[in-house]
């Protein structure tokens, strides 16, 4: 059976979950979606307060040694078992969950196009572009609300690491799309071609 990887790379609350849920939502149950996020490294022997101010926006606080490891896998026609992760509390939880393998296998992270072996592993790699005051607003609700994160740690890591992470890494990983989606995850005319696209392939 062929499998197609799509790797979905883009600055943070760029919209990438959402390309990557209408990707899935076109090819139901065909399809699987990884996030990069799972795979932020485990830092048991630091405080809470010591997690949260490590730099979580550099490519070596990610395993992604395990992640190249998991797609090599389903690529395989394997299940894997993938670890979760506990935004508020910045740790690693100790509950792991199966992911089975599927024709379309979804990778999402802003940082997935910085390391080649990652890169070279997806056949087809999208860029979700968005303003970047846009992508402020929306990670600031985004944590407060749902990562049980107060404002002023929100603003004080953007500004001291998320911000410089992107000029340094993500933005530059922008060259190695094959396709940019600008307006976030709501350019539903460029979602629909790659939809369109994906399908010719796999026929």
């Amino acid at each position: 059976m062929q499998r197609i990887v799509i790797g979905i790379a883009g600055g943070t609350a760029s919209g990438k979950t959402t390309v990557a849920e209408k990707l899935y939502k076109a090819f139901s149950n065909d399809a699987v979606i990884l996030s990069h996020d799972y795979y932020y490294k485990q830092h048991d022997d630091l405080t809470l307060e010591e997690r949260t101010k490590l730099n979580y926006d550099h490519p070596d606080s990610l395993d992604t040694a395990m992640l190249v490891e998991h797609i090599r896998e389903l690529k395989a026609g394997n299940s894997i078992m993938h670890p979760t992760y506990d935004f508020a509390n910045h740790s690693r939880n100790t509950e792991f969950r199966k992911t089975d393998s599927a024709r379309i296998i979804i990778i999402e992270g802003i940082l997935i196009f910085t390391d080649k072996e990652l890169c070279d592993l997806c056949d087809i790699k999208l860029f979700v572009d968005a303003d970047a005051d846009v992508r402020f607003i929306r990670r600031l609700t985004r944590d407060v609300k749902e990562r049980g994160r107060n404002m002023d740690s929100v603003i004080n890591q953007y500004l001291g690491t998320v911000k410089p992470m992107h000029e340094q890494f993500v933005e530059p990983s922008k060259a190695k799309a094959d396709l940019i989606i600008p307006q976030g995850g709501h350019n539903d005319i460029a979602i629909s071609m790659i939809i369109d696209g994906i399908k010719k392939k796999l026929i």
